[in-house]
C-alpha cells in the first residue's frame, strides 16, 4: 500500500536543503522535521495494520490464539467428543424397544379327503404382533406382547370361521449368577464413563502441554529477537572503532595494521548478525507452527510484545510435590486406567460363574369369530342353519379381561464342561491390572523428578540471572575503562575488542537467564497441573449431550 500525503509547503522550486540553510534557522528546522515525523508516525502505523504484515502479540493473545487454532489441540478436542458418544451410544442399551410384525398367507393345496372339501382346500390368514421390550439395571428383561391372528379356510366342518384369536403376554426373565447386577448390566456404560473422563484428563493434559509451548517458542523469539540487537549494538561498537582507527591511522598516530585487526572484528560481528537473524526466522517458524499462521502469507513479521519479567518466586519442593499430586491430570488418567482394570477385573471374574437364569411368564388368550350353526349341533352332518356373527375385537376384549389366566415359572442352569476362555480372560485382566498399577507408580516416580527438576532448574536460573547481571556490569564497566585507556594510548584495538565481545557475550547470556527463568517458572505450572489456573483458564465440557 502506497500512502500519499500532502503538506503545506510555502518554499517552491528550490532544493528543501539550500532554503533550510539560506531561510530557516536550525531551531526552526528541527521543530519542522519533529513535526513531520510526529505526522508521519500514526499513518505508519495505520499502513502497517491495515496491510497485516506486522502482528503485534502480547504473550496472553498468543495462548488465545493457540487454544483457538493449533491443529493437534483441535485432533485432541475431538476425543472427548467421541468418547461422549460412546456413553450415549452405550446407554441406549436401557431405551425400550418398540417393535411391530406383520405377516399375511395364502395357501391352496389339493383335497387329501372328501369330508374336508371336494377339489381343494384354501386358507387365507393374518398375523399383527406389537411387541416393548426393556433391559433393566439388574441385568434382567422386561416385555409386554400382544398377539393377533385371523385364519379364514374353505375346509369343511369349521365350527367358527373366520376365526379370530390374541394373546396378552407378560415375560420376565433375569440372570441370577453370569451377569448378575446392575454393575454387569451398566458395564459398556461404567467403562465408556471411565474412557469419558481419561480423555478430558489427556485433553487438559494437552491444553497445559500446548500452552507451554507457546511460551517457549515465544519467549525464544523475543531471545532471538534481543540477541539480534545485541549483536548489532557490537557491531556498531566495532564500525565506531574501525572508523576511529582509521582516522588516526589518517593523522599518523596508528599503525595500519590495527585497521586490519578491527575490519575484521566487523566481518566477524556481521556474520554473527547473519547468525542471529536465521536464529529469529526459525523461532518465529516456530511460534508460526503453533499458532497455525504457517501458510498465512498476509502476516509477513510477528513482533512480541511482551518482555521477559524478572521477579523472585519462591518454591518449595515438599509443597510442590503435594500440588502435583492433587492437579496433575495425567495422575488422574492414570488411576483411571487403573479403575478401568479393576472394573474389567471383576467382571472377568463374574464370567467365571455358571450361567442360572430365572424367567416368568403370564398371558391371556382370547378368541372369536363367526359361529357356524349346524343341524343337530354336529359338524358331520354338513347341514347350515345359520351364522352367528363375532367380531374382531372380541378376541382383544377376551385377553385385556384376562378372561383365560394362564402362567409359568422357569429355572435354566447352565454348566460349562470347560470354561479355558473364561478363564484366560481373567488372568490376563489380573496381569493388566498389575500393569496398570505398576504404570501408576512409574507415574508417581516421573511426576516427583519433574517436579524436583522444574524446582530446582527455577532456583538455579534465578542464582544466575543474579550472577550474570553482576557479570554484565562488570563487562560495562571494564569496556569502558579500557576505551579511556585506549584513548590515553594506554591500551590497544585488540583489548577493546575483546571487551566490547565480552560484553555483547554478558548481554546474551544475562537475557537467556531471564527467558531460562521465566520459561522454568512455565514448565514448574506445567509440571504441577496449575497452568490452566494460573492463566485464568476455565475448562467447560462443551461436548456434554446430557
Amino acid at each position: 500500500m502506497i500512502i500519499r500525503i500532502r503538506f503545506p509547503v510555502l518554499i517552491k522550486e528550490k532544493k528543501f536543503k539550500e532554503v533550510a540553510m539560506k531561510r530557516l534557522k536550525f531551531p526552526v528546522l528541527i521543530i519542522y522535521l519533529v513535526s513531520l515525523l510526529l505526522f508521519l508516525f500514526p499513518a505508519i502505523a495505520w499502513a502497517q495494520k491495515e496491510t497485516g504484515k506486522v502482528l503485534n502479540l502480547t504473550l496472553e493473545e498468543a495462548v488465545a490464539r493457540a487454544l483457538k487454532n493449533n491443529l493437534q489441540l483441535q485432533i485432541q478436542l475431538l476425543s472427548p467428543e467421541i468418547a461422549d458418544l460412546s456413553v450415549s451410544r452405550a446407554k441406549e442399551r436401557f431405551f425400550p424397544t418398540l417393535s411391530f410384525n406383520f405377516s399375511r398367507r395364502s395357501t391352496v393345496q389339493a383335497s387329501y379327503s372328501w369330508l374336508e372339501a371336494t377339489d381343494k382346500t384354501m386358507t387365507d390368514s393374518e398375523s399383527y404382533q406389537t411387541q416393548i421390550s426393556q433391559q433393566i439395571p439388574t441385568g434382567g428383561s422386561l416385555g409386554i406382547s400382544l398377539n393377533w391372528d385371523r385364519t379364514d379356510t374353505t375346509a369343511r366342518f369349521q365350527t367358527i370361521n373366520p376365526r379370530y384369536s390374541s394373546t396378552l403376554r407378560f415375560t420376565f426373565s433375569q440372570p441370577l449368577l453370569r451377569d448378575f447386577g446392575p454393575k454387569m448390566s451398566r458395564r459398556e456404560i461404567i467403562i465408556a464413563q471411565t474412557n469419558l473422563e481419561i480423555s478430558e484428563y489427556d485433553l487438559k493434559k494437552t491444553i497445559m502441554d500446548t500452552i507451554y509451548a507457546v511460551e517457549d517458542a515465544y519467549w525464544n523469539l523475543v531471545y532471538a529477537i534481543e540477541n539480534l540487537e545485541v549483536r548489532r549494538q557490537a557491531l556498531e561498537l566495532a564500525r565506531e572503532l574501525l572508523q576511529k582507527n582509521k582516522m588516526a591511522v589518517e593523522i599518523g598516530t596508528m599503525a595500519p595494521l590495527d585497521v586490519l585487526s578491527a575490519e575484521a572484528e566487523v566481518a566477524s560481528r556481521e556474520a554473527d548478525i547473519i547468525a542471529a537473524e536465521v536464529q529469529v526466522k526459525n523461532a518465529e517458524d516456530q511460534l508460526r507452527r503453533i499458532l497455525n499462521l504457517t501458510r498465512d502469507e498476509s502476516i509477513l513479521e510477528i513482533r512480541p510484545v511482551d518482555k521477559p519479567r524478572f521477579v523472585e518466586q519462591k518454591v518449595d519442593l515438599e509443597e510442590c510435590l503435594q500440588i502435583a499430586l492433587q492437579n496433575r491430570p495425567d495422575l488422574f488418567s492414570s488411576k483411571l486406567q487403573v479403575e478401568n482394570q479393576e472394573f474389567n477385573l471383576s467382571v472377568a471374574r463374574n464370567q467365571l460363574l455358571p450361567s442360572l437364569s430365572f424367567s416368568a411368564s403370564y398371558w391371556s388368550p382370547g378368541l372369536s369369530g363367526d359361529r357356524i350353526l349346524y343341524l343337530n349341533d354336529n359338524p358331520l352332518t354338513g347341514v347350515i342353519l345359520g351364522v352367528i356373527p363375532g367380531g374382531a375385537s372380541g378376541a382383544l376384549k377376551d385377553s385385556f379381561n384376562f378372561k383365560y389366566r394362564n402362567w409359568s415359572l422357569a429355572l435354566s442352569l447352565d454348566i460349562p464342561l470347560s470354561n479355558a476362555f473364561s478363564r484366560a480372560n481373567y488372568a490376563q485382566a489380573k496381569v493388566s491390572l498389575q500393569q496398570a498399577l505398576l504404570r501408576l507408580k512409574n507415574q508417581e516416580e516421573q511426576i516427583y523428578l519433574e517436579v524436583k527438576n522444574a524446582v530446582r532448574a527455577v532456583q538455579s536460573n534465578y542464582q544466575r540471572v543474579q550472577a550474570y547481571r553482576v557479570a554484565r556490569e562488570l563487562a560495562e564497566k571494564k569496556l569502558e575503562a579500557e576505551q579511556e585507556k585506549l584513548r590515553l594510548g594506554l591500551s590497544t584495538n585488540f583489548m577493546v575488542l575483546t571487551y566490547q565481545r565480552d560484553l555483547a557475550n554478558q548481554r546474551t547470556a544475562e537475557l537467556k537467564a531471564i527467558i531460562d527463568y521465566n520459561l522454568s517458572l512455565a514448565n514448574l505450572d506445567r509440571v504441577l497441573g496449575t497452568t490452566l489456573k494460573t492463566k485464568n483458564i476455565e475448562f467447560i465440557n462443551f461436548w456434554k449431550r446430557d
